[in-house]
């Protein structure tokens, strides 16, 4: 009997010195990024399902949509209700799609997907994503393409969950570039309202994470002098950085609290996003590609070791 496939379908390896990173055909996403044999992300086995959305894409849309109702280009629209508990359509359409892999090289590879239209969504959207290793770290560049002849709504995000050492998170330290936070609602919804960062919320500076229990969208992001804002989380022996350029103006941090028992705490969720959660409904910086036109973002990893006198 012909042996199954794994349930995130097929792997695609790719190297760079001493790092490795395994990219997966179910999703396009990110199943584990390693460094000096340590796994930087809190990934899955090749034997598991992805869960808690780990390293998955978010596209079109990242985050929740209330009762995932939106009107674009003067039409309504409804999609499935894929977090039914609190009545929202969730992190887009793309995370369990067959992708395919192209342009594979030993350090980097392409994977694209079309998603055909459909209730809720009847637009085409050519997604690809490039991921590379350098000396610099893991990049990913996300780019979505309007295949049809009439606009579409697109926004895009990404699920890492990061660690810095063994036995979880509560022992690092974060530093986040948000500035402000948007308030939510009982659904996870953003009721509107915006605040500056402050209590648990304000990490400009390093916090220990401790008992923090994070699971809210960030913006005003404090950009340095390359354009880029960074995450920078730190452990006993390394330091990682999540960095995203100007196309992500949204960031989520997540502390894992509400996942099942076994995956808590164990990685802190870092999502850069173009846009908010519910932003269909907002209309706020989703961008409404024309025919034949294309948006990329791009985000990425970099990982240093921390000297004992640190």
């Amino acid at each position: 009997m012909e042996e199954a496939p794994p349930p995130s379908g097929a792997q695609c390896e790719i190297g760079h010195g001493n790092q490795r990173a395994v990219i997966v055909e179910v999703g396009g996403g990110l199943r584990s990024y390693q460094v000096g044999g340590f796994d930087v992300l809190d990934g899955y086995r090749v034997d598991q399902m992805c869960t808690g959305g780990r390293g998955a894409p978010l596209i079109p849309w990242p985050n929740r949509l209330r009762d995932g109702r939106y009107d674009f280009a003067g039409q309504s629209h409804q999609l499935a209700l894929t977090e039914p508990s609190k009545r929202n359509a969730i992190h887009g359409l793309l995370r369990w799609q067959r992708w395919s892999f192209t342009d594979h090289g030993a350090d980097r590879v392409t994977v694209e997907a079309v998603l055909h239209p459909q209730p809720g969504y009847p637009f085409t959207l050519a997604a690809s994503i490039e991921y590379a290793l350098t000396a610099g770290g893991l990049r990913v560049a996300i780019t979505g393409r309007n295949l049809g002849s009439e606009p579409l709504p697109f926004g895009a995000g990404q699920h890492p969950y990061i660690r810095v050492d063994d036995g979880g998170i509560d022992s690092a330290r974060v530093e986040s570039p948000a500035r402000t936070r948007l308030l939510v609602d009982r659904r996870q919804v953003p009721t509107g309202e915006r605040a500056p960062v402050a209590g648990k919320h304000d990490l400009r500076r390093p916090r220990r994470i401790g008992r923090r229990m994070l699971d809210a969208p960030y913006t005003d992001l404090e950009r340095d002098a390359d354009g880029l804002a960074r995450v920078v989380m730190s452990g006993r022996r390394r330091r990682v950085t999540v960095w995203m350029d100007a196309g992500f103006p949204h960031l989520m941090l997540f502390t894992g609290d509400t996942l099942a028992p076994d995956q808590r705490r164990r990685g802190l969720a870092v999502e850069p996003m173009t846009c908010p959660p519910n932003a269909f409904q907002t209309g706020e910086d989703v961008k409404p590609l024309g025919p034949g036109e294309a948006f990329t973002a791009t985000w990425g990893i970099t990982v240093e070791a921390i000297q004992p006198s640190e």
